[in-house]
This record gives structure tokens, C-alpha cells and sequence, in this order.
């Protein structure tokens, strides 16, 4: 199965979700076939790793991934996270891409994950530590691939610019790229073609471009943001076309990123156990090529 599970709704992603909730929302996800689970500090400030660890003991036949670049360092008072998580917490985000930094960072979630390796270490949204995350943050998850401690290593971002610079100069195995490789933004295709070309992965996350794509109707929003009227209008016109081929606009945006030959796996966050069983539903519905074709001149 080429779906994911994104392990930030779960942290309590903009509203709380009790431990019983995450936990079916996982298990549902378990049992429809899903074997790939995304997490990171970020998420949740440690609770992402906490509940998707607790959840994994015990199984196997899976494959992890979690990031790197922003620590979490206690000792503060605790207070209500100020980026999107409904928690409190005496932990506060640190950006650190230098070598020191990617080896805490590390270590610090294989403790929160209960785990000794992870499959795949990502840097995370590196946008104002490129020239670090390349010249410091690389060669210590090189490092630690070499090592053994974890089994691939790549980058993960809202943009295709800086992961394009990692494909190109240096050896890193996948690529996460949220948002630019979607039915309403092809901005990524060029990365997607070199990672193609270069036998580098790709996880298209983002997929609904925050939630414009989620609902047959487009509503809410674009890039976390009001959706611009023309963008809203492209999106209305996707959904009627689909309707011509007997399909949704969700199960379309699900779908398109594995149209290109680089896409590994499409990830996609789920709060409840509902929206598991709705995303696999939709994931195993197949659309008509047909509709690819014209859905190029709406995108």
C-alpha cells in the first residue's frame, strides 16, 4: 500500500485528541494496511512520538520515519504551545541543523519512540538553515546512515527549492514535499523529474493543500490560508470534472501525486479512526486516466 499515516493530528493537531482516540485512529489505520508511519518532535512537542511509539511496540512488518532540526529543550515553565498543538508543556522548539543538534535530536526521539533505529531521518523544514543543514546537518545523518542507526535519510518541506539543491548536491535517498505536487499545485514537478531521474523517493504530503482538496465541495483552506478566488475557482471546476468521471475530488487529489514514477508513498494526516476509513476507501478507488488529461489544463 502506498499510503502513509501523518502522526501530527494525532498530537493534538489544533484541537485535543484523548490517548484512547489516537490510538484507535492508529489501530485503524493497522488494520486497513497501512505500514508507513510519519512522526516528529515538532508534532505535538514530543506527544506525536510519544503516542506513535507506544502504539508500534510490540509490531513489526513496519517502517518509521521522524525528523530532525528543531530540539526540544525542557526546563521552562510550562505553558500552552504557541504553534498549533493544543498542549502544555515545559518543552520549547529550538532550531539546531548543526551536527551536534542532529545527534541530540535523534537520540532524544529513539527515547520517546521507544525504539533503537528508525527507517528513515528527515530534516525538517529547513527553509532559513539551508547553508547549515547542507554543510553540517547532511554529513552527521550521512554519518548515521553509514552507522547503521537509521536506513535512509532526506528532507522534508513546504518547498521543491531547497530539497531540489539536496537531490543535486548530495546523496541523500528521499524526499518529503508537502503541498507542490498537488492537483492544484504542480510547482514540484521539475524536483520530482530530477528525483526520478536520480532514484531518489518521493512522499507527497500535503495533498489536499491544507484542506481546500479534503471535501468534494471545496472549502477551507489553501496553504493555511483563505483560499484566492481563483484558486477557489479551479478547485470548483476539478470537482465538477470528477463528477463527469464518477469520482471525488478528494479521491482525485489522493490519487494524482502516484501519477509520477518518483512518488514512493502519498501521506496523509488522520485524527480519527472515521478519516482512516474514508482516506483508505478513497485511496482504493481508481480513477480514470482520462481524467488526468483534463484535469492538466484545470491544475
Amino acid at each position: 500500500m502506498k499510503l502513509g499515516f501523518g502522526a501530527a493530528p494525532v498530537s493534538n493537531l489544533y484541537a485535543a485528541v484523548s490517548e484512547e482516540a489516537a490510538h484507535a485512529t492508529m489501530e485503524a489505520a493497522w488494520e486497513a494496511g497501512v505500514r508507513y508511519y510519519d512522526t516528529a518532535p515538532h508534532y505535538g512537542l514530543g506527544l506525536s512520538e510519544h503516542r506513535l511509539g507506544s502504539f508500534l511496540r510490540g509490531r513489526s512488518g513496519y517502517t518509521l520515519s521522524t525528523k530532525v532540526g528543531r530540539l526540544l529543550v525542557p526546563g521552562h515553565p510550562p505553558q500552552r504551545d504557541t504553534q498549533g498543538f493544543d498542549v502544555v508543556s515545559d518543552l520549547r522548539r529550538v532550531w539546531d541543523f548543526s551536527a551536534d543538534g542532529v545527534r541530540r535530536s535523534l537520540d532524544d526521539s529513539l527515547k520517546r519512540l521507544d525504539v533503537d533505529h528508525v527507517d528513515t531521518v528527515l530534516l525538517h523544514d529547513p527553509d532559513d538553515h539551508a547553508e547549515q543543514a547542507l554543510d553540517e546537518a547532511y554529513p552527521a545523518l550521512e554519518q548515521l546512515r553509514s552507522e547503521g542507526v537509521v536506513g535512509s535519510i532526506g528532507i522534508g518541506m513546504n518547498q521543491w527549492q531547497v530539497p531540489r539543491r539536496f537531490v543535486r548536491e548530495t546523496d541523500i535517498d528521499v524526499v518529503m514535499l508537502a503541498g507542490r505536487y498537488t492537483l492544484l499545485d504542480r510547482s514540484g514537478q521539475d524536483l520530482l523529474d530530477e528525483c526520478a531521474a536520480r532514484g531518489v523517493k518521493v512522499l507527497a504530503a500535503g495533498v489536499f493543500n491544507s484542506g481546500l482538496l479534503a471535501t468534494h465541495e471545496p472549502s477551507g483552506t489553501y496553504d493555511y490560508a483563505p483560499a484566492p478566488p481563483e484558486v477557489l475557482g479551479r478547485a470548483r471546476a476539478l470537482a465538477r470534472l470528477c463528477e463527469r468521471y464518477g469520482i471525488t475530488l478528494p479521491q482525485a487529489a489522493i490519487a494524482f501525486p502516484l501519477t509520477h514514477p518518483a512518488v514512493a508513498a502519498v501521506v496523509l494526516g488522520m485524527r480519527s479512526a472515521d478519516e482512516v476509513k474514508q482516506n483508505t476507501e478513497l485511496y482504493g478507488t481508481a480513477v480514470p486516466e482520462e481524467f488526468w488529461v483534463r484535469a492538466a489544463d484545470l491544475s
